[in-house]
This record gives structure tokens, C-alpha cells and sequence, in this order.
């Protein structure tokens, strides 16, 4: 008796089209934040202010970890003494607790570049 119905179930699973069953298996309901914003695909790079303000305020505004803070000199001066293209490997590979590319997994390595111009400014 349990053949019969395992039978017939595959055989009606069989008979769904492809729409069928992405009809059949979609979400139940959708998430909705409370004032935010959509985003829409960028149409270009991004400044090295909008990358800091998006994905890395969070760790470089106080701190975190270790993290060299925004336009600190004493922050910055030791880790760049090793070059520029050091900081910038590290922030493409991640170093310390920070992972790679930080919190921008979609920033391009220029974008990460531009962040961290912006984060040594005036130092």
C-alpha cells in the first residue's frame, strides 16, 4: 500500500511544470523594515565616503577590534609605514578580526581603496 503512494506522488510531481513548481515552493510572506530604503544597482564606483559611511562606520568610527579609526594618525602611521598597498591588501584579505573586505563584500578593490583614502585624509 505505502509503493501505491509513493508511486502516484512521483508520478504527480512529475506532471508540475517548472512555473508549477516555483509557484508551488515560494515564500509565504515577505520582510518589511520600518524606513528602509530600498537599494538600487549602483551605475558606477562608489565614493571612498559612501563605502566608509555604508560598511565601515560601524568598526572604524570607535575602534573595534583594533581597528585603525577615521582620520587618526595614530591609528594609521604604524600600519602604513608598511605601504600603502600593504593596508589595502589587508583590507582586501581581511587581517585581525576583521574579514576580508570588511562588511563591503560587494566593494570592488578600488572601491576599497577609495574607503581607505578616505579614512587616512588629512593624516
Amino acid at each position: 500500500m505505502c509503493l501505491g503512494i509513493l508511486v502516484t506522488t512521483s508520478a504527480h510531481t512529475q506532471d508540475m511544470t517548472d512555473d508549477e513548481i516555483k509557484s508551488r515552493i515560494q515564500p509565504v510572506g515577505q520582510v518589511h523594515v520600518a524606513g528602509a530604503v530600498e537599494e538600487t544597482a549602483s551605475s558606477g564606483p562608489r565614493s571612498g565616503a559612501d563605502i566608509y559611511n555604508k560598511s565601515c562606520v560601524a568598526c572604524h568610527s570607535v575602534g573595534v577590534l583594533g581597528a585603525p579609526k577615521l582620520q587618526n594618525a595614530g591609528d594609521w602611521s604604524p600600519r602604513l609605514e608598511k605601504g600603502f598597498d600593504q593596508v589595502w591588501k589587508n583590507a582586501i584579505n581581511g587581517i585581525g578580526g576583521m574579514p576580508p573586505k570588511g562588511t563591503c563584500g560587494d566593494c570592488s578593490d578600488d572601491e576599497l581603496k577609495a574607503a581607505i583614502e578616505h579614512m587616512i585624509e588629512g593624516i
